[in-house]
């Protein structure tokens, strides 16, 4: 998850059971943030085990007049991870399958890699990491990611260390199809989307889906539209649902009402629990607060977000969709999928933080390339002092900024992706200004360094 999602949690603290009523304060917030944040469009779902309200905001694609709509499928990114193990409890519950097998058991493909059972999937204490959940490629199949991963192994021991990645899903999501003999896409819609009764939503497999909002990257300040590759399915299981705040609404109230229905209410409690040891803070398929005893989920998708938060001790729950995803420090939507969760139970909203650091870095990167061209403008004023440098200081002086050019190119082109859990081709999906800039860093640099080289071997001094 690229959120921290206790942000969230420490402005919720619910009280009554009924549902929190409209507001005006609470439209009010939604279009401030809405124009802060340059979102589209909005819906929300608020819960309880009998109740619910759906409300919507805003428009499908920015600068065009389609509204969103209760029935507005907007992609709900990872906490589709909810959908995979929900299924794969419904084949525990068949006994069809034990959360103690390993993954060998179901994919023999595994049987050459150290053990991981179902469980660590689930709980993300599988050893594979999060940059190895986030490559894959679109016009794969489930299948051929799930053999790559399998060619490759974990980064760590099973058991040694929690990370999230989404190649644990991508696997349960085979074992899915391996166990029940349909594909993903097919088994979540007959088994989960209709006995709900969510006739709108749907899994990416290889299509495009009606009336679904258009996502929006940041881009400079701005957004432009994220047009949806429609190769999904190797991403399907970890998070490639798409739905609606009136589905949504539905699949909140299944999973807080304490009852058998799509699962037994054991098999939902269990969901709701740590996944072992060593996943305290992660259960099967969502995140735990674990002082609150709330469980959530964040989604992220290239132009769009969404956030999931139950509270099962009090039966309650709500749902935020945007179609549109936060920049480096600028448009972030945090603020609007937080505060709508906490307005619309009720709850009082103190925002997420100023974001100063990550502006800093931006503004940073924006600046570089400007330094680096002045720094070449005034390295050709005073190319004379350049061509009389000798000695081994001088060729230290002219060398070292090269090297460090250098330096600077994999910091930033291949450590920094790292630091947020992705590669670069990734990382430009989700934030393609960042990655302009640093592109722009990288060869701005290279230019200085090579221009003062070339200045200080060409040419006579004065």
């Amino acid at each position: 998850m690229r959120h921290c999602l206790t942000t969230l949690l420490a402005f919720l603290t619910l009280g009554s059971t009924a549902l929190a009523q409209t507001s005006d304060a609470l439209d009010a917030f939604i279009a401030q943030q809405m124009a802060a944040s340059d979102t589209p469009g909005l819906a929300y779902a608020v819960v309880n085990s009998d109740q619910s309200r759906v409300e919507v905001a805003g428009v499908l694609r920015a600068g065009e007049d389609d509204l969103v709509t209760p029935r507005t499928l907007f992609r709900i990114g990872s906490v589709s991870k909810s959908f995979t193990a929900l299924a794969i409890m419904q084949l525990k519950d068949r006994g069809a399958l034990s959360l103690e097998d390993e993954v060998s058991r179901h994919l023999a493909v595994f049987e050459t890699v150290e053990p991981i059972t179902l469980r660590q999937l689930l709980g993300h204490a599988s050893g594979y990491s999060t940059v190895q959940g986030n490559i894959w490629d679109p016009d794969e199949t489930l299948s051929d990611q799930v053999v790559r991963l399998a060619r490759t192994g974990p980064d760590r021991a099973p058991g040694e260390r929690w990370a999230y990645s989404n190649a644990n899903y991508q696997i349960l999501g085979a074992v899915i199809e391996a166990v029940s003999g349909q594909a993903y896409a097919d088994y979540v819609d007959a088994h989960i989307f209709t006995p709900a009764g969510m006739h709108d939503s749907d899994v990416l497999n290889g299509w495009p889906a009606r009336e679904m909002a258009t996502g929006h990257q940041p881009w400079f300040s701005r957004r432009r539209p994220q047009e949806a590759r429609w190769g999904g399915a190797v991403i399907a299981p970890a998070g490639g649902v798409l739905s609606s705040a009136a589905d949504m609404a539905l699949y909140l109230q299944i999973m807080v009402n304490g009852e058998d229905d799509l699962v037994s209410a054991q098999s939902k409690a269990e969901m709701f629990s740590p996944a072992s040891a060593d996943s305290p803070f992660y259960g099967l398929g969502w995140a735990r607060d674990t002082e609150s005893g709330y469980v959530f989920h964040s989604g992220l998708t290239p132009g769009s977000e969404a956030i999931a938060v139950l509270d099962p001790a009090r039966g309650r729950g709500v749902v935020v969709l945007v179609n549109a995803s936060g920049g480096m420090g600028f448009n972030e939507v945090e603020p609007l999928l937080y505060g709508v969760a906490n307005l619309a139970l009720g709850e009082p909203y103190g925002g997420p933080g100023a974001g100063l650091g990550r502006k800093s870095l931006f503004v940073l990167f924006l600046v570089m390339p400007v330094l680096y061209a002045v720094a070449s403008f005034a390295a050709w004023s005073m190319r004379d002092g350049l061509r009389a440098k000798s000695g081994v200081a001088g060729l230290f002086s002219l060398w070292f900024p090269l090297v460090a050019s250098g330096v600077l190119a994999v910091v930033l082109l291949r450590v920094l992706p790292g630091l947020f859990g992705t590669t670069l081709g990734s990382l430009s999906f989700y934030q393609p200004d960042l990655v302009v800039l640093l592109y722009a860093t990288v060869v701005s640099s290279a230019f200085w360094a090579v221009f003062r080289l070339a200045l200080a071997h060409t040419g006579k001094a004065d």
